[in-house]
């Protein structure tokens, strides 16, 4: 958390689309963790904006339209850059991802350049179709990146704010995951995984399947 100098240590980038039942809670919660949250709306349409209660601890960046998961998170490492924090956590918004582990995650971060959140130690809540996606990218990116990669769908992350440009994802979607994986591999910096618990409620994925494949597919023979 922030020094008595005032610096901010820790910021978290959460972004958001479409997601007035879960957006304030989130925030709520990650807020005992970490110095400043920013929000990155990815041009919702319903009442997320709204939901969002006023604090200066709060730092709301809007997309003009919808521009996809990879575009929104560059716009918030940008902005933790720019706030010159030491660390950067990434979490979704629908609640999948407890903020009470963030602590964890900045423990790691004394050994590793990112930490990912790792679900396939305990498969038990998650839907079969997500865990053959995510095994079969996960094997894969391990063969590409010649390193573990236990997780490569968590959304759920770490970084140190300086490592950040040099994996700055060039892909705007789902893809941009794990093309940020592929860069730290090739910058040789120390990939690192926190287990974290599998939360699925009754949420609709926006994630697109096939759309999803051409992404990773890209990102693999990039």
């Amino acid at each position: 958390m922030s020094s008595t100098s005032g610096k901010i240590n820790i910021s978290a980038v959460i972004p958001f689309y479409n997601e007035e039942k879960t957006i304030n809670e989130i925030i709520n919660r990650t807020l005992n963790y970490v110095d400043i949250v920013i929000c990155v709306d990815d041009g919702s349409t319903d009442n997320s904006i709204n939901k969002i209660f006023n604090d200066d601890r709060i730092i709301i960046i809007k997309n003009d339209v919808n521009r996809g998961k990879g575009f929104s998170l560059r716009k918030g490492f940008e902005k933790s850059i720019e706030l010159k924090t030491d660390y950067t956590i990434t979490l979704d918004a629908d609640l999948q991802h407890p903020p009470e582990l963030i602590p964890e995650f900045i423990s790691a971060l004394k050994n590793f350049d990112c930490v990912i959140g790792n679900r396939l130690s305990n498969l038990k809540d998650m839907p079969v179709q997500r865990i053959l996606s995510n095994k079969i990218t996960s094997g894969l990116l391990s063969y590409k990146t010649k390193q573990k990669i236990l997780d490569s769908q968590c959304g759920f992350r770490g970084f140190r704010t300086e490592i950040l440009k040099s994996i700055f994802p060039a892909y705007t979607g789902y893809e941009a995951e794990s093309e940020m994986i592929v860069k730290a591999a090739r910058n040789n910096l120390k990939i690192g995984f926190v287990n974290i618990p599998t939360i699925y409620g009754n949420e609709k994925s926006k994630m697109r399947p096939l759309q999803a494949i051409k992404g990773f597919i890209k990102v693999f023979f990039m």
